[in-house]
């Protein structure tokens, strides 16, 4: 079975595991069980006609005596892109508004507060070319290109806090940047944050398109909760979901566009690592499929020349801070997860385990200084 035939780990243990001994597999590998959520018939019926998974789960809080419940419920949508890489790029931006548009009508029916995409989601991930015509042409205004004005359509329709990750052009310097457009439910662009972490790896030459990101650790305040965006390459770096936590996130969205070849080992321990680090919710998002480019490319590898660099494996998840996680989306397939948190967890958690109260700061703060210090000398003990 080749990579991009291989549906989800969930699938497979549940076809091949005996019952009770998958309850003490999935025990270990996802911490306390996450309930399904009943989703509504219409909804189910909606994303079958539409050709994509939808999956339902939620996480409780423990009840307490001062303060109400706190739920809320995120969308996490993943999906191949929809026409051929060389389409007319106004066919391939406006197919991509229609196929997100039909599946956030479904994130509504399941009464979905905040939504977000997938990395560049308007786009093929084309950076791995590095070409730069025609895939800088996909680049748009975060403010009012015509992304956004879809996007805060979506949210005025819907009720809905929409994450939009585009491929943003700033006019005045002619800059472009990573970035998530965070809309309101209001329908108005409620701010921005641009990706703070470039990788040099492998096909991904993204440092020839965009600028590491200049708007910090962001965190916006929803009618649904603190909510921050911690763009793809991200979470591979601890500081960087500590800082969003740090600034008061309750909720990290992490969307990504990542193939199998380099991280998927990777992909379910990091987010989850997060949520218990930073006692938070964190909401993981890939991208699916195989995209294929006109012109061939090479690694730098010695290997010879391709059309593609891998298989987007999907796997899309939400972790919560007690360390428990839902089952992820089809490795394959489009997909919609619907999770239900009870925001009141991240502090239950945190007064049990005291991560940040003893997380000794100061002296972490000291140390880094002197650490990127240029007459640095480590601290090590010979004989």
């Amino acid at each position: 079975m080749s990579t991009c035939e291989f549906e989800s780990l969930e699938k497979t243990l549940e076809t091949h595991i005996p019952e009770e001994e998958l309850k003490e597999v999935k025990r270990i590998l996802y911490g306390r069980e996450t309930m399904p959520l009943d989703l509504p018939s219409c909804a189910q019926e909606a994303a079958s006609k539409r050709d994509f998974e939808l999956k339902g789960y939620r996480f409780e809080a423990a009840e307490e005596q001062l303060r109400p419940p706190r739920r809320t419920r995120v969308g996490l949508i993943q999906n191949r892109i929809v026409l051929p890489t060389d389409a007319p790029i106004m066919d391939q931006i406006n197919a991509m508004h229609s196929r997100i548009g039909e599946m956030v009508e479904v994130a509504a029916m399941c009464g979905v507060n905040i939504v977000c995409f997938q990395e560049t989601w308007t786009m093929p991930f084309a950076f791995c070319t590095r070409e730069k015509d025609p895939w800088t042409q996909f680049a748009e205004s975060a403010q009012d290109g015509h992304t956004t004005r879809f996007c805060q359509e979506l949210a005025r329709k819907y009720n809905m806090v929409v994450i939009s990750p585009i491929l943003e052009r700033e006019e005045l310097h002619s800059t472009m940047w990573n970035t998530a457009v965070v809309i309101s439910n209001s329908g108005n662009v409620l701010g921005i944050s641009r990706k703070n972490h470039i990788p040099r790896v492998g096909d991904f030459n993204e440092s020839t398109y965009y600028m590491e990101g200049d708007t910090g650790h962001t965190v916006f305040q929803t009618q649904f909760g603190k909510i921050a965006v911690n763009i793809c390459y991200g979470r591979h770096h601890p500081l960087n979901w500590f800082m969003y936590s740090m600034n008061g996130a309750e909720i990290i969205f992490n969307p990504s566009a990542t193939v199998g070849a380099l991280s998927e080992p990777m992909w379910p321990i990091e987010a989850r690592n997060a949520a218990i680090a930073n006692h938070c919710f964190t909401c993981a998002i890939n991208r699916v499929g195989t995209e294929h480019f006109k012109s061939e490319f090479t690694s730098g590898d010695g290997k010879k020349a391709h059309h593609d660099f891998g298989h987007f494996y999907g796997s899309s998840y939400v972790a919560a801070p007690d360390g428990s996680r839902t089952p992820g989306l089809s490795r394959t397939r489009d997909g919609l997860l619907v999770v239900e948190m009870d925001l009141n967890l991240n502090r239950q958690i945190s007064d049990k385990w005291s991560f940040k109260m003893t997380g000794r700061y100061t002296k972490y703060a000291d140390d880094l200084y002197n650490a990127v210090g240029h007459d640095f000398i480590p601290n090590i003990v010979r004989e």
